[in-house]
């Protein structure tokens, strides 16, 4: 089981695969596939953030027709880290309306 840690500055927790940019967060999936779950940064450090990560996997998601990994938010960042988790929160709450 693969685990992402998406963080341009924290140390990469054990049995985590680390990514510190937008660039390698969807490079990572594009090659390998979903990861069982993630943990976001939401500062990266450039201009595309952790949040457009997240967009980006949404909309991934929804082109291959995939449920979103399990995911958790570490970022610092208290209107990022609610950002982000609103979004994936959402994208579940609509998958899950669609099965019913």
């Amino acid at each position: 089981m693969k685990n992402l840690f998406l963080d341009d500055l924290r140390m990469v927790p054990n049995n985590f695969i680390g990514v510190k940019s937008y660039f390698e967060f969807t490079k990572f999936i594009l090659q390998n596939g979903l990861p069982y779950f993630i943990s976001f940064d939401h500062d990266l450090g450039e201009e595309k953030t952790g949040y457009d990560c997240a967009k980006w996997l949404v909309d991934y998601c929804m082109d291959n027709k995939l449920q979103l990994p399990k995911f958790s938010v570490h970022s610092q960042n208290p209107v990022g880290k609610e950002n982000i988790q609103i979004l994936l929160n959402n994208f579940n709450k609509a998958l899950r309306n669609q099965t019913k």
